[in-house]
Parts: structure tokens; C-alpha cells; sequence
């Protein structure tokens, strides 16, 4: 069920043009993010949602209501910030029981309601301490339990998790998706971080320039981007020059392969060919190619050792640039060196074909 309608919407700031006709629906329960590079309109769109811009002309509906003319504070939503906004003068439970200040809930009523709170963001027994004693995740957590005390139909996340170190973001990524399920309410997620929108998402709008390029589930969006700037935002693509006449195309490089219609985004002539790191491998001695697959010969330029896996820059015979190459450090696996010789197998279903060239 659609429990957020976006329609046509547009969005100036007197000559520049921030949302550029944006339409998109967003699921009862669905844990929905928005992604793009800074100053794309993802942010914008969100505040829409909330409440705290106004649209230039379009409808924003929630729950089947338009929401124009409502104000933030009349709207089923709430909304965590970058910056938490936690007041470093009170008590966690001061801060995480804000919003019922007015209500008209007993004193006990509130005391359960704050209890629940943060026994469901993994604060119990915290209610007490001074706000301005907590860690980063510990106030991230805080900003959670207030937004959700108030029982939204939307909890709205402003890039919650950019200002915490690597170990506790991937830490807390995993509890607001357990959260987001617990709770069962819309999650939208503002993010510039494209693991971080493939991890946590059910779906995800790719922006650029205030316009939605594409909107898929993750593994449609990260194996079959429509179109070549969104391949190059999410993961990493390596692109080897190549030439297209209907399905068949030469590629530098790997040489002559035939694509199926899903694979080819454009028209004939000069083309960009994608591949995947994980597309492809390196043939040790113990490896075997499967015979779908095709082997070209390569030289490694350079690697990065990141533990379980490397990450291999290999040129490949013919190609004008290397290509990126991962690889699990399996037990018994040898880590090449730079201007070692190695085998590069390449399934072609895994090629996309952009074209043509600018």
C-alpha cells in the first residue's frame, strides 16, 4: 500500500530550479532512502516531506491527505537531523520525552512511554544520565527514541549516521534496519553513501541535478542501472571503450562479445562498457574457467590489501586502462604483486553497454 504520494513535484529558490518534476510513491512499512552526490536535491525533497519547505507547485500526500498548507508540526511525520539536535542541558529522558510535553498524558503515562522508548533503541537504564555525557552512536540513539515516541507514520533520517566512525556506522546501520522491522513504520533515509543505501534499503531513488534518474530495489539498481552516470555512482564500474552494432560489440580489450537487450543502454556506434569488480576473477593455478565464461591476459599495475579480500588494477592486452578486479584472500591464496602476469576471467552477462560516447 502507498502510504506517501509525490506528484510533480517542483521546488525554486527564486531562478534555481532544486526538484524538477519528481514523482514517486513510498510504501506502508517500506524502508525507502534517497541517494546522490551534495547538492542533488535529496535533502530538499525530504523537507517537502516534513513540512519544512513549501513545493513551487506539485502535491505531496500522506496517508491519502495533501499535505499542502500543513504545516510540520500537523504532519504524521518525524524527523532525526545530522546533527541530532539533542539539548545538552537535560537528561536523556528529558530529551527523548520532549515532544509529549504538551500531550495530555499523565506523569506515569510519560515516564512509561520514555522507559519503552529507549528499551527499543538499546538505552534502558540510560534515562537518567546528562545528555552532553553520551557517545556519538548513544545520541544517535537519543534522536531515534524522541522521534519514535511520538508514534509517526514516517520517520524521516537526515544522513543520521555521517558523523560516526566506520565500526559504529555499520553498527548502527544493522540496528535501524532491526528497528525499522521492529517498528513497523516508513523509513526514509537521506544518504550520500551508496553501501549504505544497498545495505539498509528496500528501495532506492538515485537523484541527480533535482531529478530522480532511477528508482529500483538494490540489486536492480546495482546490476542494471539505467544509464551510465548511475553506474558510475553506485559501486564501482571499470569502463573499456567499445563499438556496438545491434547486439554484438568489440570491446577493448576482452575483443568480440553479444549482449542481450538488457544489457545495451543507447543507441549503436562508439559505446562505454562497464564491468564489475566481482565480475570478474583471476585465474590461479588451482582455478578452472567455467565455459561460459572468456579469459584475458593481463598484467597487474597495482592492488589494495584491505584483509579478506584485494582489491587488483590488472591492464589487460589491448586495453587502454586497467581494470578493477576483487578477490577474497581465501587460506592457500596467493596475493599477486605489482607487474605479476595474470588470467582474467569475464562472464559476459555481466557486461552493460552505454552509448554513445559524449
Amino acid at each position: 500500500m502507498s502510504l506517501i504520494s509525490i506528484e510533480n513535484v517542483h521546488k525554486h529558490y527564486g531562478d534555481y530550479h532544486a526538484l524538477r518534476d519528481i514523482n514517486l510513491e513510498v510504501g506502508q512499512g517500506e524502508f525507502f532512502s534517497l541517494l546522490g552526490p551534495s547538492g542533488c536535491g535529496k535533502t530538499t525533497l525530504l523537507r517537502t516531506i516534513a513540512g519544512f519547505e513549501d513545493v513551487s507547485s506539485g502535491q505531496v500526500r500522506i496517508g491519502g491527505a495533501s499535505m499542502i498548507g500543513v504545516p510540520a508540526n500537523q504532519r504524521p511525520t518525524n524527523m532525526v537531523f545530522q546533527s541530532y539536535a539533542i539539548f545538552p542541558h537535560m537528561s536523556v529522558a528529558e530529551n527523548v520525552g520532549f515532544g509529549l510535553r504538551k500531550s495530555s498524558l499523565s506523569g506515569a503515562e510519560k515516564a512509561t512511554a520514555v522507559g519503552e522508548a529507549l528499551e527499543m533503541v538499546g538505552l534502558n537504564g540510560f534515562g537518567a544520565r546528562a545528555a552532553h555525557a553520551l557517545s556519538g552512536g548513544q545520541r544517535q540513539r537519543v534522536a531515534l527514541a524522541r522521534a519514535l515516541i511520538l508514534k509517526p507514520k514516517v520517520l524521516l533520517l537526515d544522513e543520521p549516521l555521517s558523523a560516526l566512525d566506520k565500526k559504529m556506522r555499520e553498527q548502527m546501520q544493522s540496528e535501524l534496519r532491526r528497528l525499522q522491522r521492529q517498528v513497523g513504520i516508513t523509513f526514509i533515509l537521506v544518504t550520500h553513501d551508496q553501501e549504505e543505501a544497498l545495505i539498509m534499503s528496500d528501495r532506492i531513488a538515485v537523484m541527480f541535478d533535482g531529478k530522480i534518474a532511477q528508482l529500483d530495489p538494490p540489486p536492480q539498481l546495482y546490476t542494471r542501472p539505467a544509464n551510465r552516470q548511475v553506474a558510475e555512482f553506485i559501486g564501482v564500474m571499470t569502463f573499456l571503450p567499445g563499438n556496438r552494432r545491434a547486439d554484438t560489440l568489440e570491446v577493448a580489450g576482452l575483443g568480440h562479445v553479444t549482449l542481450s537487450p538488457d544489457q545495451i543502454i543507447g543507441a549503436e556506434g562508439d559505446v562505454r562498457v562497464g564491468l564489475r569488480p566481482e565480475s570478474m576473477t583471476i585465474l590461479f593455478d588451482d582455478m578452472a574457467a567455467e565455459p561460459s565464461n572468456r579469459v584475458a591476459q593481463g598484467t597487474v599495475e597495482d592492488l589494495a590489501y584491505y584483509g579478506d579480500m584485494t582489491m587488483y588494477e590488472v591492464r589487460l592486452a589491448g586495453a587502454p586502462r586497467p581494470v578493477t578486479v576483487s578477490m577474497r584472500n581465501l587460506p592457500g591464496r596467493p596475493v599477486l604483486a605489482r607487474g605479476d602476469a595474470a588470467r582474467v576471467v569475464w562472464d559476459p552477462a555481466a557486461l552493460m553497454a552505454f552509448g554513445p560516447v559524449d
